[in-house]
């Protein structure tokens, strides 16, 4: 039903928890970024932003054509949608989900995501831009701390789509130099999640590619050198 082009890297995994979670017969399509799979045409034709993950939809609503959907957000809450599961129905319970995994979308990616750039690929060792990122993940680590206080998932009693978009970004703590131990309510959060059944199953389904290197001299310039001229294919 679902075809789930993908890597396994934190917005790969985010649909693989959905799926794994929902039960949905799903096929998956490795996309090797390291490699410029992402650039071929039969990819760009459903992610035009040539970004994993995206996903084809097989059997959509209403029937008619599949139905393609890129970023991993839009992703999320579609297939929500679709089977009527991890997003609740009611205004207020709808609404902290959707603020919680565009806080995601907003915030921990890119920032985790910059975070791990400067520290672990630059060529050049910029002490500014690393701590500049690795203050701002451990900021946004704390208010998600503070944010699980109270509750036992991010949006309150409920696995959601919130969650399955922001655990993935916790899973490599060490990477963006943080220590999870000092966020308990986080720590409790992420162990919790990573005990789940269905979080086992879809890491599993991208071990196969996950030894791959990813970051070489020539994949470098795959993944970090684009610019509007050179990726227009």
């Amino acid at each position: 039903m679902i075809e789930l082009h993908y890597w396994p890297t934190p917005n790969g995994h985010k649909i693989a928890l959905f799926l794994e979670e929902a039960g949905l017969p799903y096929t998956l399509h490795p996309v090797n970024i390291g490699a410029g799979e992402q650039f071929r045409p039969e990819f760009l034709r459903i992610a035009p932003n040539n970004r994993i993950p995206a996903i084809v939809d097989t059997d959509p609503a209403g029937g008619g054509a599949p139905v393609s959907v890129f970023e991993s957000g839009a992703i999320l809450l579609y297939l929500a949608e679709k089977t009527g599961r991890f997003l609740p129905h009611d205004l207020r319970g709808r609404t902290e989900v959707l603020q919680w995994l565009f806080w995601q979308m907003g915030g921990l990616g890119p920032m985790a995501g910059q975070n791990h750039h400067f520290g672990s690929y630059a060529p050049e060792k910029i002490a500014y831009a690393i701590q500049r990122y690795v203050n701002e993940t451990n900021r946004l680590y704390g208010v998600l701390d503070r944010r699980l206080a109270d509750r036992p998932f991010i949006a309150g009693d409920d696995y959601t789509i919130a969650d399955m978009a922001s655990y993935p970004w916790i899973v490599p703590w060490q990477r963006p130099q943080q220590n999870i131990a000092d966020f308990p309510n986080l720590q409790r959060w992420f162990d919790a999640i990573g005990a789940r059944p269905a979080t086992a199953r879809a890491y599993a389904a991208g071990e196969p590619y996950a030894k791959r290197p990813t970051v070489n001299e020539d994949s470098r310039k795959v993944l970090f050198g684009q610019t509007a001229a050179n990726t227009a294919r």
